[in-house]
């Protein structure tokens, strides 16, 4: 059976002026074009060609030798081409984009820019990807507490956090917890395990540890000050919500960042303000 989506050695069968047919040993009824410009000049009737199989714009079935981004069953990160009424259009180096239906996006997509996606079939066996990418995941993680990662955000939930393909292949969450800045599905973030669960689950932070972050926070702080002027107008009692939305951190982060600049004099605190020395 010639299978859409996948890689197959087929045998030509016969030439025409358009190209050439291809099929199985033994089931020659069954038979596949592989267009002109694509035939090797040296093919010659029952020879051998390995080809992928994919359907045309009139849904016919067709194959071809150059290599696509993916094939079904894959997971890979695919450009968006165009946006229409039924969802969008990704290129995936084939004469024909693939279809991201709606349903099957976790965000509005944008034209340009690259989102991870698994490739499937759909009931009509056509060739579509989707961004919803929890099943086809491994769950089984080569990872320990405190490895370094590196993955895509493929899905974000409000009441969760963001949910990331570790080395786009692995499962991980980001708990919203964790995150003190904007992230968007298809960012490509980096950070070290918190947890692997007995599921295989892992819960990720794109912070560092305390003691490494203390520097890289206290160097934030430092700088707003210069860009204030010297002078910040609250102090390390200021609520959770306005230290996320100046800084990017927690209070608990803000305040050892503070509590370490004003061991080493380089800011003084009143009682309502922090400015720099």
């Amino acid at each position: 059976m010639i299978e859409v989506g996948k890689w197959q050695t087929l045998r030509m069968l016969r030439s025409k002026e358009f190209g050439i047919y291809l099929g199985e040993a033994g089931k020659e009824e069954e038979s596949v074009l592989l267009p002109k410009k694509q035939v090797p000049k040296d093919l010659r009737i029952g020879d051998e060609i390995n080809v992928f199989i994919y359907r045309d714009s009139q849904d016919r079935k067709i194959a071809t030798v150059n290599r696509p981004l993916l094939t079904v069953g894959e997971i890979g990160k695919l450009k968006v081409v165009s946006v229409s009424s039924i969802g969008a259009f990704m290129d995936c180096g084939l004469e024909r984009d693939i279809l991201l239906p709606f349903k099957e996006q976790t965000t509005k997509v944008a034209v340009g820019r690259e989102y991870l996606v698994y490739m499937y079939l759909d009931k009509s066996e056509r060739l579509c990807v989707t961004m919803r990418l929890y099943s086809h995941l491994n769950h089984q993680p080569p990872f320990e507490k405190n490895d370094f990662f590196k993955g895509t955000v493929y899905e974000w939930k409000d009441h969760m956090g963001a949910f990331v393909a570790v080395d786009d292949q692995y499962s991980g969450l980001i708990p919203k917890s964790e995150i003190y800045h904007p992230i968007h599905v298809g960012d490509v973030v980096e950070g070290r395990v918190l947890n692997v669960r007995e599921d295989g689950k892992m819960d990720l932070s794109i912070r560092r540890p305390a003691y490494l972050q203390m520097d890289v926070d206290s160097d934030v702080i430092m700088k707003r000050l210069e860009a204030c002027n010297g002078t910040l107008p609250f102090t390390d009692k200021a609520s959770p919500e306005l230290i996320k939305q100046e800084f990017g951190m927690s209070k608990n982060e803000f305040k050892r960042a503070v509590g370490r600049l004003l061991k080493e004099g380089k800011i003084e605190i009143t009682a309502e303000t922090i400015q720099k020395k």
